[in-house]
């Protein structure tokens, strides 16, 4: 059972709050311990894209942790043999198909904005455990996490380019750039290069790269020291954190990444 709650209208005294199990997850496994909250993408294995079901549910995760402040420490994972192959191409097809107007792909292209937002003010330290191939969405989900370990095995792309999409998933170019410089950033995007684990940890794309059967012992290297830090210390230090690194990217237009992307999709091709 999905381990987190949510409220539901009250039918009793308001004085006396009723809390229900949220409905149990089914593109997530989630685990608690102790302060830790383990969220791993792909439990059946074999879907390792980041659909807008999965996207729904982290969402429904992250807004559960508002009534949790008891969970420091979010560990995200994947239960595949990739990290994340990225967003899922065919449901922007299917949703133009369905709607050709578009509106239905700039919902599915918002969750992506709402859910990296969420990461990136919970109050909880977010930590993203990678292994294998790390593309495009993926690294972007990763991007939006305080802490990134991967295994020395990680394959990174940002493929979007050479798919002919520009690089619009959830706002993360700004992300991206602020935590790995522009000009490196720049020059991934525009080749779709693969690069390594050594090569993103030379990045700041990855704060530590470990063998991946020694990756797990990794992750708790900081999950242990962090469960004992002061609760208010931690969160104040992470949205002090943010503020600065938003305050880099003043000019922030994530909010358009939905628009840019349905208006890219929905423009009539033209042969060159």
């Amino acid at each position: 059972m999905n381990p987190l709650t949510v409220p539901t209208p009250a039918t009793t005294p308001a004085s006396i709050p009723v809390l229900v199990p949220a409905p149990t997850p089914v593109h997530l496994d989630i685990a608690e311990s102790g302060p830790v909250l383990h969220v791993r993408l792909a439990p059946s294995a074999q879907d390792d894209t980041l659909s807008a079901a999965v996207l729904d549910e982290l969402i429904a995760v992250l807004d559960g942790l508002h009534e949790r402040p008891d969970i420091r420490i979010l560990v995200l994972s994947s239960h595949g043999d990739d990290f994340s192959l990225g967003a899922d191409r065919q449901e922007y097809q299917d949703a133009l198909t369905t709607d050709p107007t578009g509106a239905a792909l700039r919902r599915i292209a918002d969750k992506a904005h709402r859910m990296c937002q969420g990461l990136e003010n919970t109050h909880a330290i977010t930590i993203a455990r990678l292994h294998g191939k790390v593309v495009g969405a993926g690294l972007a989900l990763a991007a939006y996490c305080d802490l990134r370990a991967g295994a020395d095995t990680c394959r990174f792309r940002m493929p979007e380019v050479g798919v002919g999409l520009a690089p619009t998933w959830g706002g993360a170019m700004g992300r991206l750039i602020s935590e790995a410089g522009a000009a490196r950033i720049r020059e991934l995007m525009l080749t779709c290069e693969v690069f390594d684990a050594v090569t993103a940890h030379r990045l700041g794309l990855l704060h530590k790269v470990a063998p991946l059967d020694e990756l797990d012992d990794t992750v708790a290297a900081w999950t242990r020291p962090l469960a004992r830090r002061s609760p208010e210390a931690l969160v104040l230090t992470k949205r002090m954190l943010t503020g600065y690194a938003k305050a880099t990217r003043t000019a922030d237009i994530a909010l358009l990444d939905a628009h840019l992307l349905t208006a890219q999709l929905t423009a009539p091709r033209t042969s060159m």
